[in-house]
C-alpha cells in the first residue's frame, strides 16, 4: 500500500483534512501533522473527512481526540465525516462518538453543525486519552 497522505483543502472557508483508507500507527503522525496545519487556517472549525476510511486504530483515535481537545481549548471545533460502519463502531465502542461531533456526509459537517457534545466522556476524565 502506498504511503498515506492527508491533503488539506479549504471548503467554504473551512479546512478539510482528507483521511486515507487506513489510519494506524504507521501514519498517525502524518494525521497529527495535517490536523495541526489545518487548525492554523479557517475560522476555528476543522473537518476530518473520514468517508473513505475503513480502519482506524488507537493511534489514529488518539490523534483525533488530541486535535479535538486543542480545538476546544482555542474556542474551535473538530467535526468528523464518517460513513463507514466499522469506523463508526470503533468510535461508539470507545465513546469518542459522544465527544467529537460527526456527520455521515461532508456537506452536513460543513453546513449543519452537530449538537454540542460533552468534552469528557461520562464517568471518565480526559486523562485516559493522554
Amino acid at each position: 500500500m502506498p504511503p498515506a497522505s492527508f491533503p488539506v483543502d479549504m471548503v467554504s472557508g473551512v479546512p478539510v483534512v482528507a483521511a486515507p483508507e487506513e489510519i494506524d500507527i504507521t501514519n498517525a503522525a502524518g494525521l497529527r501533522a495535517a490536523l495541526r496545519e489545518a487548525a492554523g487556517h479557517g475560522n476555528g472549525t476543522l473537518v476530518v473527512n473520514m468517508s473513505q476510511t475503513r480502519f482506524c486504530d488507537s493511534a489514529g483515535l488518539h490523534a483525533l481526540v488530541r486535535a479535538h481537545q486543542r480545538a476546544q481549548a482555542e474556542g474551535g471545533e473538530v467535526r468528523l465525516v464518517i460513513s463507514g460502519t466499522h469506523v463508526r463502531r470503533v468510535l461508539a465502542v470507545t465513546g469518542i462518538d459522544r465527544m467529537i461531533p460527526h456527520s455521515p456526509a461532508l456537506e452536513q459537517a460543513l453546513t449543519h453543525p452537530p449538537a454540542p457534545s460533552p468534552s469528557v466522556l461520562p464517568g471518565r476524565s480526559a486523562a485516559w486519552l493522554d
